[in-house]
């Protein structure tokens, strides 16, 4: 660790300061998350897991535990549950036989598409908690500061996927105020991303 520049209780009150901001937070977003994907039958694993699968195309279960911060045997046990339920399928690649590699399958797509054109149906305690901010300032807050604190925790890598992934959401539907529908010219002509190679 670099020379120390603050005091140790300057130390401990922000690191509790961040602990309890991010449990209260978890709190909202975990039942806003719960109650959205409760119509499909998934947990919060299972979810995740379907959305890194379906943003890599083609992702090892390395891959899923490192940007589902969950993991490598959470990642493929409930990667395993959704196989069985068909919404995922497990390969190999003929010149990566070491490594076991997830996609989402047409009813797992479909699966997701139900759920995104289907997000109101819920209440989303976060987004009503940002409305205001929204209204004042005609954006939805950035998190700058907490992206670079995640940045320098989890590294570039995650953040570059993390990114990737929020930018096919936006190419991948078009949206106005009332419903989101997946765009028409998607599905087949989408890129293929590559899968992050384990460092």
């Amino acid at each position: 660790m670099a020379e120390l520049k603050f005091s140790q209780k300057e130390a401990m009150i922000y690191s509790q300061r961040v602990a309890q901001m991010s449990k209260a937070l978890w709190k909202a977003v975990e039942k806003d998350w719960q109650m959205w994907i409760k119509p499909y039958d998934l947990n919060i694993n299972e979810h995740h897991i379907l959305w890194i699968a379906y943003h890599l195309q083609g992702a090892t279960i390395s891959d899923v535990a490192k940007f589902g911060v969950m993991h490598v045997s959470t990642a493929f046990n409930f990667s395993k549950k959704l196989e069985e339920r068909g919404y995922l399928q497990f390969f190999k690649k003929d010149d990566d036989r070491r490594n076991t590699y997830v996609s989402v399958t047409e009813e797992g797509i479909e699966l997701l598409h139900d759920m995104n054109e289907n997000y109101y149906d819920t209440e989303h305690g976060i987004l009503e908690g940002s409305l205001p901010m929204k209204s004042i300032y005609g954006k939805f807050p950035e998190f700058l500061e907490v992206m670079s604190v995640i940045r320098n925790i989890y590294g570039e890598d995650f953040m570059e996927i993390f990114e990737l992934g929020f930018k096919r959401i936006d190419e991948s539907f078009d949206s106005d105020l009332a419903s989101l529908r997946l765009a028409q010219e998607e599905s087949e002509e989408m890129p293929e991303l590559q899968a992050v190679e384990d460092k």
